[in-house]
Parts: C-alpha cells; structure tokens; sequence
C-alpha cells in the first residue's frame, strides 16, 4: 500500500481519524492492497501521517466495523475478502447462477446422491407421506477455492428418477432441471436464521464446533403450486451477506398509526 502520496488536511475541521479512514478506503477500494493482502503496521502509519497511534486504531477499528478489514492480534490488519452477495432469501436463483454472475468460480463435492425414504419434516414440506422415496443431493460447494457452503437438497423421486445419473459436481441443478428435465420453480418460501454449528456442520465447513452459522431453509413451488424442492444449506456467519428488498405498503395498506 503506497500512502506516501497521501497526507492529511490539517487545517480541516474533518477528525485526523476521519480522513485516515477515507484515505484507506480509497486505496483499499482501487485494490491497493488486494484481498487478503496486510496493510501497513500501525507504527508505519502513526509515521506516514503524523498522528497518534490513537487515531490510527480508530481508524482502523473504522474500517473494521464496515468490513473493509479484519485485524488478528499479533498479525496486523488485512483486506477482508469481499462476501458474495445472496439474494437467494428474494430470488429463485441458485448459488452456481449467482456466483457466476458476479464472476467467481464456483465447485462442488458431492457427498450423496441417492435416492432415501422421505423423514418427517421433508415429507411435509414435499407434499409426500412419510417413506415415500426421494432425491437427496448433499453438496459442500466453494467459491473461488474457499469453503462456502454445505447444501442438502431433497426432491420427489418420482418426479426425476433419472437425476440420480447426473454428475452434480460442476452442474447447476436449476438449469438442468428447467432445462432438461422442464421441470420451473415458480415460487419458493424461504427463511434464515443464526444458529451455533454442530459438530457435523462444523466439520463439513471446516469451523469450529459452535461457530455461528447461517441457515437458509427453501421449499420450492411448480407453477400448479406442486412443491419440488426443499434444501437447507448452513453458510459460515463471518463469510456470508444476505440480500433483501423491501417495499413499503401503499398509504391504503398503511395502519393508521404508522
């Protein structure tokens, strides 16, 4: 990180931390330094800029709280990795056609395929009576080399027998299932919520057991409301972002007290 064209304006009312905070963004921002790269000690900056150690820390605690960086004790600070935006809470995308559109490349280790009895709770969400047989497909999927989620998706056997032949390693099951076998999501009900890692989620994503996670839980809908899918996939809470969209109800729809 090259700070050595940069000063502070000394003569602005704007805090010395203030400025330094927008300084490093700035560079951080034009990729100097990238993602995961260390920036400049606190010593080095308390020289660069002239100002107390105080303001360096609370400029970088700053930029910390905005998740510009992460700082390990002992270490230094770092350029966090960017978090892939998912819209997965508000639009029937998969995680394989979002990560492609931001332009990172996504794989799969596939764990199961096969075809089990349907339990309790996928029973209902599927429609089906309990036994009945289903699809299910167990993934641990990375984005850009790093461990990004674990998914296990369940569908009605009945409805794609032959899924159980595909190879679902560098496949997106919505574009195979449109596609090939003209089967469209039209609708989907979707929740999240933060829970403590198991240790069997820990160890397929690599945490500790206890680590907070996210859980994204999906029951997807045919156009003639069929239920054809349900997933849970568990995201490790400090490498996720969930993206909603809201709108506020019209004045007729308003409480009057609003």
């Amino acid at each position: 990180m090259n700070v050595s064209s940069r000063e502070l304006d000394r003569s602005s009312p704007i805090p010395y931390y203030f400025q330094l905070q927008q300084i490093l963004r700035e560079l951080i921002e034009q990729g100097e330094p990238k993602e995961g790269e260390r920036l400049p000690g606190e010593h080095q900056l308390c020289e660069s800029f002239a100002v107390s150690r105080t303001v360096v820390r609370q400029a970088l605690g700053e930029l910390e709280n905005e998740g510009l960086v992460e700082r390990h004790k002992g270490r230094g600070t770092f350029v966090a990795k960017k978090k892939l935006p998912d819209f997965l809470v508000q639009e029937l995308t998969g995680l394989y056609e979002e990560a492609l559109t931001h332009g990172r490349r996504i794989e799969s280790t596939v764990r199961k395929l096969e075809c089990v009895p349907a339990g309790g709770v996928i029973a209902r969400e599927l429609g089906l009576t309990e036994g009945d047989p289903v699809i299910l497909l167990d993934r641990v999927r990375n984005i850009d080399g790093e461990l990004w989620t674990a998914n296990t998706t369940y569908l009605p056997y009945d409805l794609c027998p032959e899924l159980l032949n595909e190879d679902m390693a560098e496949q997106s099951l919505y574009e195979l299932l449109e596609h090939k076998y003209e089967i469209t999501i039209a609708t989907a009900r979707r929740s999240v919520e933060a829970i403590l890692a198991s240790k069997s989620i820990a160890k397929a994503l690599g945490i500790s057991e206890g680590t907070a996670v996210l859980v994204l839980r999906s029951t997807s809908f045919a156009a003639d409301e069929r239920p054809i899918e349900y997933f849970v996939s568990y995201y490790p809470g400090e490498k996720s972002l969930f993206s909603v969209t809201l709108n506020r109800r019209n004045d007729s729809m308003a409480p009057i007290d609003a």
